[in-house]
C-alpha cells in the first residue's frame, strides 16, 4: 500500500578528502557530502547529487539503495544536515542496514479526521509529535495515522492504542498520551498551571511503568 516507504536509488561516489573546504568544493559541483557508516565497516566519505538527495529527503524518503562506485547497498538516511537558513542541505550521513533487519527509527505522527471536541470549542495538542518505533528495514511507514474523529472534550488518544501497520511495534511508553482535547480556559494566565497539574499525575505512573518494564526486559 502507499504506507510502505518506497525506496530511491541514490547514485554516489566515495571521495578521499575530509574537511569543510573539500565539502565547500563538493557542494559547488552540486553534490553534497556524506558518510556511509554501519555493519562493522569501516565509515566511508561519499558525495551524492545534491538534486536526487533533496528530492528524497523532501519526500521522506528513509531508505534508500545507495550506489557507491557501481556497488548498491540498502542505507538509512540516518542524518541530514542544513545550512543555518535551513533552506540547505550540506551534509548527510546514511547508515547501512540489511532488508531483513530489525531497526529503531523515529517516524512522524499524522492527525486524521476532526475531533469533535474542537468543534465544540476544545483545543488539540498533540503532546507526541513523533514515535519511535521497531520495524523491519523494508517496512519503515511513512507515518503512523491517528484518527482523532472520536475525540471529545477531555478526550485522549494514548500510545498503546495507536493502530499501527503490520510488523510495527511501538517503543514509546504505552501510557503516553499522543493527543488529546484541552477545554479552553477562560484566563490564559491559569493554563500552564492547570496543565502540568494534569501532566504530572500519569508521569509517576509512567515511570513505575518503564522501570517495570526495564526490570522484565532483564530477567527475560
Amino acid at each position: 500500500g502507499d504506507l510502505m516507504a518506497h525506496t530511491v536509488k541514490l547514485v554516489a561516489k566515495s571521495r578521499s578528502g575530509n574537511g569543510s573546504k573539500e565539502s565547500k568544493k563538493i557542494r559547488k559541483t552540486g553534490n553534497i557530502p556524506g558518510v556511509v557508516y554501519g555493519h562493522k565497516e569501516k565509515p566511508v566519505s561519499i558525495s551524492t547529487a545534491h538534486e536526487d538527495l533533496f528530492k528524497a529527503v523532501k519526500q521522506g524518503v528513509r531508505l534508500v539503495d545507495l550506489e557507491t562506485d557501481g556497488k548498491v547497498e540498502k542505507a538509512l538516511i540516518r542524518e541530514v544536515q542544513w545550512d543555518y537558513l535551513g533552506n540547505d542541505l550540506i551534509h548527510v550521513d546514511f547508515s547501512r542496514v540489511s532488508a531483513d533487519e530489525k531497526i529503531h527509527i523515529t517516524v512522524p505522527v499524522e492527525m486524521r479526521g476532526t475531533a469533535p471536541g474542537v468543534l465544540s470549542g476544545g483545543i488539540l495538542d498533540i503532546p507526541m509529535h513523533k514515535v519511535h518505533i521497531e520495524c523491519l528495514a523494508i517496512n519503515i511507514p511513512d507515518s503512523i495515522r491517528v484518527n482523532v474523529a472520536e475525540l471529545q472534550i477531555g478526550g485522549a488518544i494514548h500510545v498503546r492504542e495507536l493502530v499501527l501497520p503490520e510488523g510495527v511495534k511501538i517503543l514509546d511508553d504505552a501510557d503516553a498520551v499522543v493527543v488529546h482535547v484541552l477545554e479552553k480556559k477562560a484566563e490564559v494566565a491559569a493554563v500552564p498551571g492547570a496543565e502540568e497539574g494534569a501532566a504530572n499525575e500519569p508521569e509517576v505512573r509512567s515511570e513505575e511503568h518503564t522501570s517495570e518494564l526495564q526490570s522484565r526486559e532483564t530477567i527475560s
